[in-house]
């Protein structure tokens, strides 16, 4: 692991300088002020001002055994988070996939090697054939960076969510085990 030189910005991380783990009710104070980031929030469906609390409770329901919640922890900071609910019954060989980071670390192969991390997660541990995600269209970053790891966009959800006082749409994408 590199470590950072006191005269490093605190956004300069490196995707060898972070650790990726298991997501703690603990951190619910952490994903809490993740979750402001404008850009974060901007993707994905989270209503501003999310509380500590409803984290926790969110964190304390999770079923480890069909769902794996991460963190990306840069010098005690929550930078990231991912992870994956595995469906039931007829389709228990998918998951449901999400993802976001902090707005001062992209472009740094930290999403990348989050997304790695989920993969091996689903492919070696847990033997699944698909993973699904919704992207919205205009999220041209993490659009290529699921394609790179395997996703093929499926269709588009017209109007899936309102955003920024209009309605936006979303790329169904996927990917199948090789």
């Amino acid at each position: 692991m590199n470590l950072q030189s006191a005269s490093d910005p605190p956004n300069s991380a490196a995707a060898d300088e972070i650790v990726i783990r298991a997501a703690r009710p603990c951190d619910c104070e952490g994903i809490a002020a993740l979750g402001d980031n404008p850009g974060y929030r901007w993707g994905t469906l989270r209503l501003p001002y999310r509380t500590p609390e409803a984290i926790r409770k969110w964190l304390e329901s999770i079923d480890p055994a069909n769902n794996i919640s991460l963190v990306v922890e840069h010098s005690g900071r929550i930078i990231g988070n991912g992870g994956f609910e595995r469906q039931q019954g007829r389709r228990a060989h998918v998951a449901y996939l999400g993802m976001g980071l902090h707005d001062d670390f992209h472009g740094r192969g930290i999403g990348s090697r989050l997304m790695r991390e989920l993969i091996m997660i689903a492919d070696d541990w847990l033997n699944l054939r698909r993973i699904e995600l919704t992207v919205y269209v205009d999220n041209k970053p993490a659009i290529a960076l699921y394609k790179r790891n395997g996703f093929e966009i499926e269709g588009t959800h017209r109007d899936f969510a309102f955003r920024g006082g209009a309605f936006a749409d979303a790329y169904a994408m996927a990917r199948i085990k090789p």
